[in-house]
C-alpha cells in the first residue's frame, strides 16, 4: 500500500446527513409512477468528471414507498447500499431483486424497469452517468 505525506495525493470527500443541508425534493414523473407519490429526499455529496465524457455523482438519498418506472441511459449506472428500510428494483422481464439495511445493487446501464421502494428506504449511491 502506498504512502503519501500530508497534504500530498489526492482529496478525500465525506458526507453526513445530519451535516448535509436542506435536500433536493423531488417526485417521480406522473407518467412514470405505478403506486404512490413518493417524496424524494437528496443530498449529493460530490459530482465530478471522469474521463472525458462520464460524470460521477455520489450522496444519501431517502424516499417514501411507491413504484416507479426507471430508465438508465446507455452509459448510466448506479451501486447502491441501503442503510435503512427496503426496496426492490424491477426488470422488464418480471423478475426483482430485493435489497435491505447493509445490502448493495448494481443497476447495469441502459436498465429498464422499476423501482419499489417498499418500506421508507435510506441509501448510499454512486451514479456514473
Amino acid at each position: 500500500m502506498a504512502s503519501y505525506p500530508p497534504g500530498a495525493g489526492a482529496q478525500t470527500t465525506g458526507y453526513r446527513l445530519e451535516s448535509g443541508g436542506a435536500p433536493e425534493l423531488s417526485r417521480p414523473r406522473p407518467e412514470r409512477l405505478e403506486a404512490g407519490n413518493p417524496l424524494r429526499e437528496t443530498w449529493t455529496a460530490v459530482t465530478t468528471p471522469v474521463g472525458q465524457a462520464s460524470t460521477l455523482s455520489s450522496g444519501i438519498w431517502r424516499c417514501e414507498p411507491g413504484r416507479w418506472r426507471i430508465e438508465f441511459g446507455p452509459a448510466q449506472q448506479e451501486v447502491f447500499t441501503v442503510l435503512s428500510g427496503r426496496c426492490r428494483v424491477h426488470d422488464r422481464q418480471g423478475g426483482w431483486r430485493e435489497a435491505g439495511p447493509g445490502d448493495s445493487l448494481h443497476i447495469p446501464a441502459g436498465f429498464l424497469g422499476a423501482f419499489e421502494v417498499l418500506e421508507t428506504v435510506t441509501k448510499s449511491w454512486v451514479i456514473l452517468d
